[in-house]
C-alpha cells in the first residue's frame, strides 16, 4: 500500500501524516507513506485544497484532517 499526504507542509498536513501513522499501527498494516509538497505534483491529482489523502493513487479526501479512526476505515475497506 502506498499512501501520499498532499500539502505544502502546513500544520494540518503534519497532523494528517501523524494520524495516518497511528491508523496504520492500530490496523496492524504496513504502508509506504510519502509527503508530496510540490504544488505541480499536487495539482496533477486535481487537488486544489490541502491536506489531501491519496491511497494507491486514488484521492480519498481533500481539505480534511481525518482522525486515525476515519483513516483506518479507508485503509481497511
Amino acid at each position: 500500500m502506498k499512501i501520499e499526504i498532499l500539502g505544502p507542509g502546513c500544520e494540518n498536513c503534519t497532523k494528517l501524516y501523524e494520524n495516518v501513522q497511528e491508523a496504520l499501527r492500530a490496523a496492524g498494516k504496513d504502508a509506504e507513506i510519502t509527503k508530496v509538497t510540490d504544488i505541480k505534483k499536487i495539482t496533477e491529482y486535481g487537488v486544489m485544497l490541502t491536506p489531501s489523502l491519496v491511497v494507491d493513487g486514488e484521492v480519498k479526501t481533500v481539505g480534511k484532517v481525518l482522525s486515525p479512526e476515519e483513516i483506518k476505515r479507508i485503509i481497511s475497506g
